[in-house]
């Protein structure tokens, strides 16, 4: 079977994570990298001898099956224009886009090429979500009351994620980079939602994204939902979603750790024997013409929606 190829565009933190992973893959292989930062673009393609692209029109003529994109997001409706203009498939990074009105024009301009299109949502093929969802399945938890998210982070941006833009009110802040992926896992799960109250605090400098967030929403069978955000308080990181049963509570926390709960008893963590494929393979198994799961642009224009609203 021949190999599935990605390009690169945006050599980051994140960018550079998605790199191991399809280099990691045994059907999946690299044929171009690019990133405006020339050092940077430099140092990736020499720490995994990675052919760089001196434009973009270069790199887009290299012809891959997929380009990656994992700039910032006021970024990823022109380049998505372009990467569909060559008639190439497009995973982007989440969020989908600054706003909606951009998440728009990449929907429309993929439709229009008739282009394959993937978000970067990792979770979403994670055990722990797998554990959660057959819970579900089998109505393990019992009826479902409530879903909470609440993220509690003492540095924003995060030491290991700095850059010019991810603390800026413009392009970056948690509800940006850290709520898609909830809000993104909720929609999955249980459908399309209403948020109907929210208050989202800023700081004074106007330059500066938010502080801090609370919202209240319903799902469209009548669950309630919390959603809490706060950044620069006194502990230490916790990331939380929580789904609360009449038999059971289910809490997936930061990021891979799943917990159980039963009434009147503390919660343990427990361990999935689940070993899902994983996005790397799924676009894989998508241009190989096999059925997998790809959360499209459609479903990230969804969350964009969620995003935008509780931004304002």
């Amino acid at each position: 079977m021949t190999k599935t190829s990605f390009a690169i565009i945006g050599t980051g933190v994140v960018g550079e994570r998605i790199i191991n992973q399809i280099l990691a893959h045994p059907n999946c292989e690299i044929i171009s990298v690019f990133d405006e930062n020339k050092i940077r673009l430099e140092e990736i393609s020499t720490k995994y001898q990675l052919s760089a692209a001196e434009s973009l029109e270069a790199f887009l003529q290299t012809r891959p099956d997929w380009v990656y994109i994992g700039t910032p997001p006021v970024s990823h409706a022109p380049l998505s224009e372009q990467i569909a203009a060559h008639g190439l498939n497009i995973l982007s990074e989440k969020p989908l886009a600054h706003d909606v009105v951009d998440g728009k024009r990449m929907v429309k301009v993929a439709s229009e090429a008739k282009v394959h299109t993937a978000m970067h949502f990792p979770l979403m093929y994670s055990p722990v979500v797998h554990s959660l969802k057959n819970a579900l399945a089998t109505k393990e938890l019992g009826d479902i009351v409530r879903i909470e998210l609440h993220t509690y982070l003492p540095n924003w941006p995060r030491k290991w994620q700095q850059n010019p833009w991810i603390g800026t009110r413009e392009q970056g802040g948690f509800i940006r980079e850290i709520f898609p992926h909830y809000l993104q896992l909720m929609y999955h799960l249980f459908g399309g939602f209403t948020i109907s109250s929210h208050t989202t605090t800023y700081p004074r400098e106007m330059e500066l994204c938010e502080t801090g967030v609370t919202a209240l929403a319903k799902t469209e069978n009548g669950i309630p939902i919390v959603l809490n955000g706060l950044s620069g308080i006194a502990q230490e990181e916790r990331l939380e979603f929580k789904v609360f049963g009449t038999n059971k509570v289910m809490t997936i926390r930061n990021w891979s750790e799943l917990w159980v709960s039963e009434k009147d008893q503390e919660a343990v963590q427990v361990s999935s024997s689940i070993r899902p494929y994983s996005l790397i393979d799924a676009c894989h198994q998508t241009v190989n013409g096999q059925e997998s799961f790809l959360v499209s642009f459609e479903e990230g224009l969804k969350v964009q929606e969620w995003i935008d609203q509780l931004l304002n």
